[in-house]
């Protein structure tokens, strides 16, 4: 049985029917005969045909005695029989078809047409292992399609944040360690226990993913304002505040492009609102408290202590220590209270990313 041809069992006490079987299928079939129902058991302990050709009428063990233990088999039940009889009643057809057989083929047949329902059979019984297989393994293949649109999702969204990093080349290196912070932000959420209820439908990946995108709106500054060497006038920084409408703009733009929206959508929340301050002193809408959205609040305080500790034309790089303390200072006016305590719970494992660098 180790060539390409299918395998095929026929059971059946006449060696006349045996040797007739044997010579139309050997030519296209691994053909194996036996003479008894005890013997065909048997040889499926070891061996599994593509199919079985089952007589009916046979001594000692007849043939709906056979295929009740051969489908009451978990190794064997998947196996098509086939019903070669000379029994032509409608009663033992239906009896043999109710027990599990695909087909009932009554002696003597024509050589062609056992060939071709052979064929056919084995034709539907392949397209329905396929068809398992295919199910079984669906959702194997959807997670491994969905993860390689993300990969692709997430490198486009890589290369866009990317470009306005290369422009604003003051700051390098920011957006992987805001990314880092807000992770270590949303993870101290969930371990304290705070604003529970508003996190527990997020997609925690799916938000630190978007925040590639919080300064995309950038890409829409003038060079000579981004790549000043000294401080904006008001005016200059006027400018600049109009990097958050410049990228919902853009984002709402992509949108239009597109059928999946949710990482959009976080996308869209950060580079609104990671401006706005608690007291409603921030841009570009002046939202006050709870009315900006948490995950815009969460990115406030990564992206004001990336600042802090980066070094700008106007200013050398805070410590970690200067930071934590230009951060506390904006408890309740600047940063949202809770996020701050929560902050100074964890300002180590900042200090730790920014080290790295």
């Amino acid at each position: 049985m180790g060539t390409n041809k299918k395998t095929i069992f026929y059971v059946d006490d006449a060696v006349t029917n045996l040797t007739i079987v044997k010579n139309t299928l050997a030519e296209t079939y691994n053909i194996f005969t036996m003479n008894s129902g005890a013997l065909l058991l048997k040889m499926l302990e070891k061996n599994i045909p593509d199919l079985i050709l089952l007589d009916v009428e046979m001594p000692e063990m007849n043939g709906y005695e056979a295929i009740k233990i051969i489908k009451g088999k978990k190794e064997t039940k998947h196996i098509p029989i086939i019903f070669l009889t000379a029994m032509n009643d409608i009663e033992s057809e239906l009896e043999g078809l109710s027990l599990g057989a695909i087909d009932y083929i009554i002696k003597p047949f024509s050589p062609p047409l056992l060939l071709k329902r052979i064929e056919m059979h084995l034709l539907v019984e392949s397209q329905k292992r396929e068809l398992i297989y295919y199910n079984n393994n669906l959702l194997e293949m959807v997670e491994a399609k969905t993860k390689t649109v993300m990969e692709l999702q997430n490198a486009i969204l890589k290369t866009m944040a990317e470009l306005v990093e290369y422009r604003d080349d003051i700051t390098g290196g920011h957006i992987e360690r805001t990314q880092s912070y807000l992770q270590i932000l949303l993870n101290a959420l969930q371990k304290h226990g705070i604003y529970t209820e508003e996190i527990s439908s997020w997609n925690m990946k799916l938000i630190v993913q978007s925040a590639q995108l919080h300064d995309v709106g950038k890409i829409g500054i003038s060079d000579s304002i981004l790549q000043k060497p000294g401080k904006l006038t008001a005016e200059e920084f006027e400018k600049v505040k109009e990097h958050t409408i410049f990228g919902e703009r853009i984002i709402e733009k992509i949108k239009q492009s597109t059928t999946e929206h949710a990482f959009l959508e976080q996308a869209k929340i950060l580079i609104a609102t990671h401006h706005e301050k608690w007291d409603g002193s921030g841009y570009p809408k002046g939202l006050q408290g709870e009315k900006i959205p948490l995950q815009g609040r969460l990115m406030a305080i990564a992206d004001v202590y990336d600042a802090l500790i980066s070094d700008r034309p106007y200013k050398k790089a805070f410590t970690h220590r200067e930071a934590v303390t230009v951060i506390l200072a904006g408890r309740e006016t600047q940063f949202d209270p809770l996020l701050v305590d929560l902050f100074l719970a964890i300002a180590d494992e900042f200090d730790a990313i920014s080290a790295r660098d």
